[in-house]
């Protein structure tokens, strides 16, 4: 009896210091840890690709995730957290999460930008209890360091995705299907 009472005690402290790992803030980005990731984002971003600085003067917000995991082995699923910034202000902290199934096996990591090119299409992200990226999100891709391609149809969208920095032995980030829910850091 004493042994399953130390067991029982053993494990349960284990339990017990797992989760509360999960809650604390060891790891875990703080409001001002997500505010200077997105500042770096964003200014990397703006040197590799000079086009970006006018999609964002345009833009009526923007929802910026410095870092966003990806790995499959059969099933998949990402995780990432950021910013929606409107002008040069923080204004909510967001996670993007996604879940796949199928044959797929890697790993990797990239960030992104959305820029909520009209006011409505910022507010309906906003007033949104968990937004879904989908058909809706136009992408903007680089051909080179210098240029971003975003044509007419683009320039038109609602919402432009910028996927960028991308690493890992997964290739074609893709953000359809990604839910961003707003959170409290």
């Amino acid at each position: 009896m004493k042994n399953l009472s130390r067991r029982s005690f053993a494990l349960g402290t284990l339990a017990a210091s797992t989760l509360a790992a999960c809650g604390n803030g060891i790891g875990s980005p703080g409001a001002a840890t997500i505010d200077a990731r997105v500042d770096s984002t964003l200014n990397g971003m703006f040197n590799a690709f000079p086009g970006t600085q006018d999609l964002a003067s345009k833009a009526a917000g923007a929802l910026v995730m410095p870092l966003v995991t990806e790995v499959g082995l059969g099933l998949g699923g990402s995780f990432g957290r950021g910013a929606l910034r409107v002008g040069s202000s923080t204004v909510d902290y967001y996670s993007a999460t996604s879940g796949s199934a199928g044959l797929q096996i890697g790993a990797q990591q990239f960030s992104h930008v959305l820029f909520f090119m009209t006011p409505e299409a910022l507010l309906d992200f906003r007033q949104s209890p968990g937004w879904a990226a989908g058909a809706d999100v136009e992408y903007a891709f680089s051909n080179n360091s210098e240029m971003l391609r975003a044509e007419t149809t683009t320039s038109l969208s609602p919402v432009i995705a910028v996927v960028f920095g991308q690493t890992g032995l997964r290739l074609g980030a893709t953000l359809e299907g990604t839910k961003y829910t707003r959170i409290i850091p």
